[in-house]
């Protein structure tokens, strides 16, 4: 039968074999290991026997490895697999080990992976701007990479939106002038896109408009080549406020996200021009991008409805959609389900049925944003028969601490697919707000791309240690078990604790968008960090051990800081000017040996983050508007009244010394000045007073370095020295 129909494909003209360019493939072999490149062999995989699912084989033939896929992903995962398996590779944001034999192992028999996921969705808009505000074309061909080689197959594409606005909003009169307050800084655009914000940032240079545009044709083609399907953008209804003037009889919404900007203005789906402008925007675009028709469109991002009116909302998803289908007939809807899980009170059972079930549901795929933190799917009944994808969201505004729900993300997704319930769960996802952080959960999550049954974590540790650090070191497997029982538990709070380092200075233990609240008791992380530096000593030194070792270095001192907070709290309290000026100095000292020790990895730099800003810029106004972008989203939010800043804090060298540390220095001067006074502190005036110098700060230029100073593992063990006696400070 199989004969048959392979002869009749043939006659018929029909290709058996996947249509992409192996040239691509054998492009991403070559840019990973340029040594080996002529050692392996790309082949295609026959339509018939992938069955709608990528798929890929590996063997051994002539002394060549022969990779077989149905389209460039599938080549670059079984390119992946080979290298972790086989050569005991591995390659992340934050270490990368390429450490190959000299003589590549044989593949004995044939590798074959079919994976049980159509889709495997990739990003999220706040990844675009808290890791990817600045990136050039080198720095996306290498995530492009990294994509490909962990199966991502359907990623947002969303830079380069503001170019697709211009040319629709300057096709209907709409002036420069007119836009100026419309578009967003640059490390603020995914809250421009998602409705939440205009202008702040900005205004955007034109220069940066048009290069984005460029930018966005090179990550597109690069994608699509390798056989992914992007995710670009549709209109919700955000429309500049110059809309009112223009177009006076407009039926138009005032909005607020309620974070200290300006309203913002939608569009109501009643409104003629609604699905005109729709129609618009994915006519230029698709001139502009192409498409794979897949769109992306959130309704409200935590924004709240204007009804609840179960009629209101399935007329606005319906017009959303049909805005969309005029434009492109196959166009299918990928939604965010964030709104369903951030707003429940809103979002009930007939809300949520009402918004979807407007929708054919085979044109709206659901992204449950936050699967691993609570599954949405379970209470919505697998989202009323959409199709929908199971994501870890793991990371909330970029922030650097060490955490993940290990146990939970090695089990989720294929608890989910092997479950009835979930009805048309079709792939799985990473939506975090921000990456190059916490690798292992990264490498955990998409472990499942190739496999249907929940991952055994014991044996996947023992192997991420052997493919980390190139070694079978039983004690670094156990640290990883310990790490793996405290920081990687899961439990207790919502995303990962941060430390009062970076929190506003108070007596208090916590701070706004600094929550000090551990899900694991601090001493339980020690033995871990024991093992690492025994290690260490032992002569371990992989790019992947370094970080880690660093990380944990870290993750261990700023714990410390909350103890040695409540030491000089203490003596403030006690009115003990002594014993205050003691922990306080400790205290700075503290931050100032994070501030050393992180300087030895450019992972941990606040340089590169803003040189990488200031490149962008044609000019110095440019370069200075970038410069500033780049530091306020990190500190304050927003101006000086943020109510979110801290939200996107990273304990980063230069940073820590430049600000944090700057902040507690003021801080304490004005306590000491209250012990030897005998007045009390005006705490509420420092507060006041902090926030113009932070926005002062925000505003500065000054060069921070590039590159890493020091040597990563000589720092941790003399902190390991001078912080382990003391640790069990109560």
């Amino acid at each position: 039968m199989k004969k048959l129909l392979c002869i009749l494909f043939i006659f018929s003209g029909v290709h058996t074999y996947a249509q992409f360019k192996t040239s691509a493939a054998y492009d991403l072999i070559g840019r990973i290991i340029p040594a080996q490149k002529a050692l392996f062999v790309v082949e295609a995989l026959p339509l018939l026997e992938q069955e709608g699912k990528d798929v890929f084989e590996i063997e051994s033939r002539n002394g060549k490895i022969i990779l077989r896929g149905n389209n460039g992903t599938a080549i670059a995962s079984a390119l992946y697999y080979y290298l972790e398996e086989y050569c005991h590779c591995q390659i992340t944001w934050n270490g990368t080990n390429l450490h190959l034999p000299e003589k590549l192992p044989v593949v004995e028999g044939k590798i074959h992976r079919k994976t049980p996921y159509q889709y495997r969705y990739y990003l999220n808009y706040c990844t675009f701007n808290y890791s990817m505000s600045w990136w050039d074309w080198q720095r996306w061909e290498k995530e492009i990479d990294w994509m490909a080689l962990h199966g991502i197959n359907m990623p947002l594409a969303i830079t380069g939106e503001e170019y697709t606005w211009y040319l629709v909003y300057k096709e209907m009169g709409f002036s420069d002038e007119d836009l100026a307050g419309f578009f967003s800084g640059p490390a603020y655009t995914a809250w421009f896109w998602m409705g939440n914000l205009d202008g702040w940032g900005g205004p955007l240079p034109l220069s940066w408009i048009k290069s984005h545009e460029e930018l966005q044709v090179k990550i597109l083609q690069r994608e699509r080549k390798l056989g992914m399907k992007p995710v670009l953008p549709a209109f919700t209804g955000h429309v500049p406020s110059a809309f009112k003037r223009k177009f006076p009889n407009a039926k138009l919404k005032e909005t607020n996200w309620k974070n200290g900007f300006a309203d913002t203005y939608i569009l109501d789906s009643e409104d003629p021009q609604f699905a005109l402008i729709g129609k618009k925007f994915l006519e230029v675009q698709t001139k502009l991008y192409g498409t794979d028709h897949l769109y992306s469109a959130d309704t409200f991002n935590e924004n709240e409805p204007p009804s609840n009116d179960s009629l209101f909302l399935s007329k606005l998803s319906a017009r959303i959609y049909a805005g969309m289908q005029q434009a492109d007939t196959a166009a299918v809807w990928v939604m965010q389900g964030w709104l369903f899980y951030s707003d429940r009170k809103f979002w009930g059972t007939t809300q949520i049925e009402a918004l979807l079930n407007a929708v054919p549901d085979d044109k709206m795929i659901l992204l449950d944003l936050a699967a691993e933190i609570e599954p949405v799917w379970k209470r919505t009944a697998a989202f009323y028969g959409k199709s929908w994808i199971w994501n870890m969201l793991n990371n909330f505004g970029g922030n650097v601490n060490l955490f993940g729900r290990m146990d939970g993300v090695a089990a989720g997704p294929a608890l989910a697919l092997n479950d009835t319930a979930s009805k048309r769960l079709s792939g799985i996802g990473l939506t975090m707000e921000a990456i190059e952080q916490n690798p292992v959960m990264y490498e955990l999550m998409m472990q499942h791309t190739w496999q249907s049954e929940p991952i055994a974590l014991d044996e996947w540790l023992a192997k991420y240690v052997l493919n980390r650090y190139g070694s079978n070191d039983k004690e670094l497997v156990k640290a990883w078990q310990i790490l793996r029982q405290t920081v990687y538990n899961g439990q207790l709070i919502r995303d990962g604790a941060e430390s009062i380092i970076t929190g506003r200075p108070t007596l208090d233990s916590v701070a706004e968008w600094t929550r000090t609240k551990l899900n694991y008791n601090r001493n339980d992380l020690l033995p871990a960090w024991d093992l690492f530096i025994k290690a260490a000593a032992k002569g371990e030194g992989t790019d992947g051990f370094r970080y880690d070792l660093v990380d944990i270095t870290r993750q261990v001192l700023a714990n410390y800081a909350q103890p040695l907070q409540q030491r000089w709290v203490t003596a403030y309290n006690d009115k003990d000017s002594t014993a205050f000026l003691k922990y306080s100095q400790q205290f700075i000292s503290l931050i100032n040996d994070m501030d050393r020790l992180l300087a030895t990895r450019k992972d941990f730099m606040l340089g590169p983050w803003l040189s990488s800003a200031r490149k962008w810029g044609h000019d110095n106004s440019e370069k200075a508007l970038y410069e500033r972008n780049a530091r306020d989203l990190i500190t304050l939010w927003g101006d000086a009244a943020s109510p979110l800043h801290e939200y996107s804090n990273r304990q980063w060298s230069g940073l820590l010394n430049d600000f944090y540390s700057q902040r507690w220095l003021q801080f304490f001067h004005m306590l000491q000045l209250s012990l030897r006074s005998g007045k009390p502190a005006d705490f509420s005036g420092f507060d006041k007073k902090i926030s113009h110098w932070e926005w002062q700060w925000v505003n500065e230029q000054k060069v921070f370095p590039d590159n890493p100073h020091g040597n990563s593992i000589i720092i941790a063990q003399e902190l390991y020295r001078k912080y382990r006696p003391k640790y069990m400070l109560k």
